[in-house]
């Protein structure tokens, strides 16, 4: 199936308190969009007065993408971007976006409405298929994350390693792998 040109536009095109590359973040975002069949217009709004890193999306007939900048900044150059960061970033956030749209997660609660656990598997699935798009992901971080919310268990690291290692999932079964790393989890 092909996929037409998807307009990515970024905000603002130039930074004033960031040394961001809005060129750079609509590559990155067009990449995205195309390897993930993403059919609508993309808007990313870098929200540059904020050194936090959440990331948000809405999805309508064009998807909004909300960034705050630490998301996108080289954590030991303040305020400077970091295309690793900028890449993860994007890319969980567009596979999130991937996921509500083809991916078997229409069911899915919106973000706010989601528990920690749920959103921890959710993000371990995204990191996981990152890393087979390329990217390096530093694991460990991610299943630090994982355990926080599902407990330092055997099962819940049983758990994150199938999300982790998984690629076609819906969000009945990452639900059911998050609930049950949780409820029967046995203390190593």
């Amino acid at each position: 199936m092909t996929v037409p040109f998807v307009t990515v536009t970024v905000e603002p095109e130039e930074f004033r308190f960031v040394a961001f590359d809005s060129a750079l973040i609509r590559k990155i975002g067009e990449s995205y969009v195309a390897s993930l069949r993403i059919d609508r217009p993309v808007r990313i709004r870098v929200d540059e007065t904020t050194p936090l890193g959440r990331i948000r999306a809405e999805i309508g007939d064009t998807i909004e993408v909300t960034v705050e900048s630490g998301a996108f900044e080289n954590a030991k150059q303040p305020r400077q971007q970091s295309e690793v960061a900028t890449n993860i970033n994007l890319g969980r956030i567009l596979l999130r976006v991937s996921d509500r749209l083809h991916g078997g997660f229409a069911e899915t609660p919106l973000d706010d409405d989601m528990s920690l656990p749920q959103m921890a598997a959710w993000e371990t699935y995204c990191a996981g298929r990152l890393t087979r798009m390329g990217l390096r992901i530093n694991k460990q971080r991610w299943l630090y994350n994982f355990r926080n919310r599902h407990g330092f268990t055997d099962v819940a690291d049983a758990a994150f390693e199938t999300l982790w290692s998984a690629d076609n999932l819906t969000w009945s079964e990452l639900d059911t792998i998050s609930s049950n790393a949780t409820l029967n989890a046995v203390p190593s």
